[in-house]
């Protein structure tokens, strides 16, 4: 693959992740919450508590850091599972009335969601040597995105709080969130999971 299809590919992955993953889920949060729909509420809550890890990539990679290509990869593909996950929340979703434009809108997203998942994957899978080795034109495709988002983040810091918005900042708090995210996906697995199985419950 020449070096401009893969930019192109690349970007093509993160204005999708922009669109499908963070724009369409945040209006239907608003949305299910004005219409008070408690099952998509908490199945949209959910999905955001999951699809933060998307947004640690984005520090880490802001930085340089190897970690954030796996992370990148893992993202997608556990924001697409916790979709599709709840026994409860599916039942819930199957069971509304055909006409509504909400569940309709949310099943639609949902299958949108998980076709760009697989493809997210395939396209960060081609970039988990990085890992490994940092500064090849390949990997550096994947930091510009992050860099440029953090060019404009350090501009509001700066502006909103006279402060200083550094590349090694951001890659600090994606540590510190990656941990905690970390902890958090650990006791849903070994202490949720065996007593609530696939109930959404208190995730």
């Amino acid at each position: 693959m020449s070096d401009l299809t893969t930019r192109t590919l690349v970007w093509l992955t993160y204005r999708l992740g922009a669109t499908i993953a963070l724009g369409i889920p945040l209006v239907l949060l608003i949305w299910s919450v004005l219409r008070r729909d408690p099952a998509l509420v908490r199945l949209l809550g959910i999905y955001w508590k999951v699809a933060s890890l998307l947004a640690i990539s984005v520090l880490l990679l802001t930085d340089q850091r190897p970690i954030g290509y796996l992370t990148a990869f893992l993202a997608p593909l556990l924001m697409a599972a916790s979709l599709w996950f709840w026994v409860d929340l599916n039942e819930e979703l199957a069971d509304s009335p055909p006409g509504r434009a909400l569940p309709f809108t949310v099943r639609v997203w949902r299958w949108a969601l998980t076709l760009f998942a697989l493809f997210a994957a395939v396209m960060s899978g081609s970039a988990l040597g990085c890992t490994r080795q940092l500064g090849t034109d390949a990997c550096r495709v994947w930091l510009e995105a992050p860099q440029g988002l953090h060019r404009v983040a350090e501009s509001v810091f700066d502006f909103v709080f006279g402060g200083e918005w550094t590349m090694a900042v951001a890659a600090f708090i994606g540590y510190v969130a990656l941990v905690a995210y970390g902890v958090g996906l650990l006791q849903w697995a070994l202490v949720r999971l065996p007593k609530q199985g696939r109930v959404a419950g208190d995730f």
